[in-house]
């Protein structure tokens, strides 16, 4: 007799290998099985930092996102030695399994994903669900924190070239799609940063002309998963006509939720050309002369 949890498992499984990319995301039920296995690797990364000192899926490793994937001196990434460092100190290789998870249905988690994507990081993976699922699921957790031996890992330069776009590069794209994945106050321009965050960072309220408003939260479930392929086309393809041969744009704020939105249109829809424009609404709404639409 098959049971609820094999049902779910199975569920889960089906809804997975629907999206173009499936080897992009493991499930629950997976990661337990696969926890301490040789070269992988389990990274949380969240928006509350202190979040992972409460408590985190054992064995993972804290990965912050404004220390360690941010250089603390330019608004801009870390560079290539930083990165191996970053890296390293983690145990992870060039060739590891890297899963990575976090709060807020994984929007830093995706983040994340997308800066070791810069870096060419070849097999990193997006828990679904998140840190919310697996705590719900009643699933171990520990406020242990690994020892790690480190490794070499290789200096490889990051490549800005293909999936992050500069505001020169949006100012070349207007007219073409474009997704604004902010709030819909913060796309029409009534408030400045995110609902209940504090109303600062930008000059000017509105969103990048043209841009079409697709909130990123739109394409996740209450419980952190992402919404079953159907359900993404029917949002980005059938209601906004975006195909996935278009050369796509993706920004909101500081470049975090469009990373959500990339990972989606990139590796569960399919998408050939999607770019995360990561300077995002407080470059965008701080630079003088830039076209503004309300």
């Amino acid at each position: 007799m098959t049971t609820q949890a094999e049902t779910s498992q199975t569920d889960a499984q089906t809804k997975l290998s629907a999206y173009a990319h499936p080897e992009r995301l493991v499930t629950t039920q997976w990661l337990a099985q696969n926890l301490g296995a040789d070269n992988l690797v389990v990274l949380e990364s969240n928006e509350d930092v202190l979040l992972y000192d409460t408590g985190h899926i054992p064995g993972a490793l804290k990965l912050d996102w404004h220390l360690d994937l941010n250089d603390q001196l330019s608004r801009d990434y870390v560079d290539g030695e930083q990165f191996a460092q970053v890296m390293g100190e983690r145990g992870i290789g060039r060739d590891t399994i890297v899963v990575i998870y976090g709060d807020k249905s994984n929007w830093w988690a995706t983040y994340a994903l997308w800066v070791m994507t810069l870096f060419g990081h070849e097999d990193v993976r997006i828990l679904d669900g998140g840190r919310a699922k697996w705590i719900a699921e009643g699933r171990e957790t520990t406020t242990d924190v690994p020892t790690v031996e480190a490794v070499d890992y290789p200096v490889v330069e990051r490549d800005d070239s293909t999936i992050r776009a500069f505001q020169a590069d949006v100012l070349k794209h207007l007219g073409q799609p474009m997704v604004d994945v902010r709030s819909p106050g913060e796309f029409s321009g009534e408030l400045l940063s995110i609902p209940d965050y504090p109303q600062e960072g930008a000059m000017r309220g509105g969103h990048i002309p043209g841009a079409k408003s697709v909130p990123w939260g739109k394409a996740a479930n209450e419980d952190g998963t992402f919404k079953s392929r159907e359900e993404l086309e029917a949002l980005y393809q059938d209601e906004q006509g975006l195909a996935p041969s278009d050369d796509v744009v993706a920004y909101c704020r500081i470049g975090e939720r469009s990373s959500h939105t990339w990972f989606v249109l990139t590796h569960l829809l399919g998408f050939e050309q999607v770019r995360n424009y990561d300077g995002s609404w407080t470059e965008w709404g701080n630079s003088v002369g830039v076209p503004v639409e309300r």
